[in-house]
């Protein structure tokens, strides 16, 4: 089993910057894909972001594009989540998400392992 913790949320003007954290553990070498998603109230988990666990390459939400960028640091077991020129509309809980099997990496059905969230909030 995989295990992740997020770290790094908060409240930020808008136009900050933010860094998530999520630490990995457990069975690491199960792992292809490693993504952010958020939920913002009333709304649906939507993707964000993901990474290929070996080879690194890397998927955006177009919203984000430009904005977020994530990446794997050296040692492999933490996952960041750089987050510049924050809006309002970025506001929302932040979830790292494992994926082991195969799946569309954009849909949130395809990960079968989760952390508990961070809140981000970015007041308007």
């Amino acid at each position: 089993q995989v295990h992740l913790a997020e770290s790094g949320g908060g409240l930020v003007q808008a136009g900050g910057s933010l860094r998530l954290s999520c630490a990995v553990s457990g069975r690491t070498a199960d792992i292809n894909w490693i993504a952010w998603f958020r939920q913002g109230p009333g709304r649906e988990r939507d993707f964000v972001a993901a990474i290929g666990w070996s080879a690194g390459n890397t998927v955006y939400k177009g919203s984000v594009k430009g904005r977020f960028t994530i990446s794997r640091d050296s040692a492999g077991d933490t996952v960041y989540l750089q987050m510049n020129n924050l809006k309002p509309e970025d506001t929302a809980v932040y979830y790292c998400a494992a994926r082991t099997a195969v799946g569309e990496v954009t849909r949130a059905g395809s990960y079968d392992s989760w952390g508990q969230g961070t809140q981000v909030t970015v007041p308007s």
